[in-house]
């Protein structure tokens, strides 16, 4: 009952992320198909079709996900050029430049939408875009440099925001937040977090984020191998319950968020085929 009303406040609310995201799902797209001169196409989406409320997240490998949205928008996170076998081309996909193992030089050039998550040089990057039913936008963090310094802003948590839910992939996130970060990400409903405790932040860093956060919903990434996994399940689980099925993917909506904080663990698979 209670997430009902929340939901039902959030649209009401005129927060240029929230709103953005559920005029374009609930308006947008008929006020598209019914415009002189503009066609409006669906594009399909590579797995099953979706609830109107709800999104996939499919874990192809490391920190990649592909996020699926009603509209049929996808948007790859942490791009390194590869999905898997299948010819999926998202409509968005996201970097970070840590590692190479989080951003290629090289897109599809078929990507409408390129997003990286460091800047020019000159700015910090600044995304805030809206695609169909998804709204994108990002919020940069620093990371450590090969020589022992720091790169400012280098890295970038992005947000997706769709159907009413808050997603957000830390990248290679190396430190906590400051307040002034914290309040830019705002609510997260779902986060995609790497415990690998080394490359990125502690793993006891990480569970104090994620405590102050409060997501509903948190999925390990970038974990280079089961131990390092299973440290992580061990630390959260005196707080989150801990959910596993061995599948890849996950379907959720604001009506079907755990009650209790979850940690949910996906296993990584390549995507293969159009499913």
């Amino acid at each position: 009952m209670i997430r009902t009303l929340i939901a039902a406040c959030l649209a009401l609310v005129t927060l240029p992320g929230a709103a953005a995201a559920q005029v374009t799902q609930s308006h947008c797209i008929a006020l598209a198909e019914h415009t002189p001169g503009v066609e409006y196409i669906h594009r399909a989406s590579f797995g099953a079709p979706l609830d109107p409320y709800a999104v996939r997240l499919n874990y192809a490998g490391h920190a990649t996900f592909v996020i699926e949205t009603p509209g049929g928008v996808t948007a790859a996170t942490d791009y390194t050029g590869f999905l898997g076998t299948a010819d999926v081309v998202p409509d968005v996909v996201t970097m970070n430049i840590a590692h190479g193992s989080h951003y290629t030089m090289s897109p599809d050039p078929r990507i409408p939408h390129v997003l990286r998550g460091w800047g020019d040089g000159a700015a910090p990057a600044d995304h805030y875009l809206s695609v169909g039913d998804m709204l994108v936008r990002n919020v940069t963090t620093d990371i450590r440099s090969f020589d022992s310094g720091r790169r400012n802003n280098a890295n970038s948590i992005f947000i997706f925001e769709v159907a009413g839910l808050c997603i957000g992939h830390l990248g290679h996130l190396h430190h906590e937040p400051s307040e002034a970060q914290y309040a830019a990400i705002g609510r997260l409903d779902v986060v995609m977090a790497p415990v690998d405790g080394g490359y990125t932040l502690p793993q006891a860093t990480l569970a104090a984020m994620l405590t102050r956060l409060r997501s509903s919903i948190v999925v390990p990434m970038h974990w280079f191998g089961e131990s390092n996994l299973q440290r992580f399940l061990a630390r959260m689980g005196e707080s989150f319950a801990i959910e596993e099925t061995g599948a890849s993917t996950l379907e959720v909506s604001l009506r079907t968020l755990p009650d209790r904080p979850t940690v949910m663990v996906l296993r990584p698979r390549a995507i293969d085929r159009a499913d």
